[in-house]
């Protein structure tokens, strides 16, 4: 198969868009260096241009501090496709048939940097609902989907998340202290599945489990919320079996 650098040369201006080719084509953070492996751009050059693209806000560090992934302002152009092929897209056909039947609003989402990023839902039909719509970018530490990506990096990835993360309090049930968070990611990795008990909503619970790829990797996490007033933490439990069907379908289209 031809690599980039092997294509014949391109005004200097589809040297960003090979930079973001690249990075959708792997499907994962990358450093500048990985990106560059395919490009084969001097040092000074490749540095320039994915500074550029953060500063423009088309990249985003990851977690780590060191790698890229798609900013703000790409996902906005993501959205703005998904939306055109909104319909069609059969991850969607699998969110449907979750909220049919949990009755409860499911999600779709992935790591975006220091938050978790709403890329699809469906709505639970009942009026009382929580309204974080497509798009939506909530915080790691305090929700079911965010505590499960941490809960599924390494241990190099944790700490220095935690050395920098601001660990906000939204509510009486956040778990604020490092320590008693790393607890708790432990024993998400271990029972496969992570709950929210009123920590980022009040009033608010959550389960999420992983949507993996073919080698084991968090690409997503699927998703319900719902109010207390109507669903139990215990209660919502009993949908495990429902939500990693959902994520083994997803994993399936991917």
């Amino acid at each position: 198969m031809t690599s980039i650098q092997d294509k014949p040369s391109l005004p200097p201006s589809f040297r960003n868009l090979q930079i973001l080719e690249v990075l959708a084509s792997e499907g994962r953070p990358l450093t500048a260096t990985e990106i560059n492996a395919a490009l084969g751009l001097p040092v000074p050059t490749i540095h320039r241009l994915v500074g550029n693209l953060e500063a423009e806000g088309f990249l985003s560090r990851h977690i780590d501090g060191r790698s890229y992934q798609p900013g703000p302002k790409l996902r906005q152009m993501m959205q703005g496709v998904i939306r055109f092929w909104h319909q069609n897209l059969p991850q969607r056909d699998v969110l449907i048939r979750l909220n049919q039947r949990l009755g409860e609003t499911c999600n779709l989402s992935i790591p975006d940097g220091d938050a978790m990023l709403y890329v699809d839902r469906v709505e639970t039909h009942w009026p009382l609902r929580i309204q974080l719509h497509v798009g939506s970018r909530v915080p790691l530490h305090a929700t079911a989907a965010g505590k499960l990506c941490l809960s599924l990096i390494n241990d190099g990835k944790l700490e220095r998340y935690l050395k920098r993360a601001h660990l906000t309090a939204h509510t009486g049930q956040t778990i604020t202290d490092p320590d008693r968070l790393r607890e708790a990611l432990r024993q998400i990795r271990q029972q496969g599945y992570s709950t929210d008990s009123e920590e980022f909503v009040p009033g608010m619970i959550a389960v999420a489990v992983p949507v993996l790829d073919r080698s084991g990797q968090l690409v997503a996490t699927v998703s319900f919320h719902a109010p207390v007033q109507r669903l139990t933490l215990a209660e919502g439990l009993k949908h495990l079996p429902d939500l990693r069907a959902a994520a083994e379908e997803l994993t399936q289209l991917i």
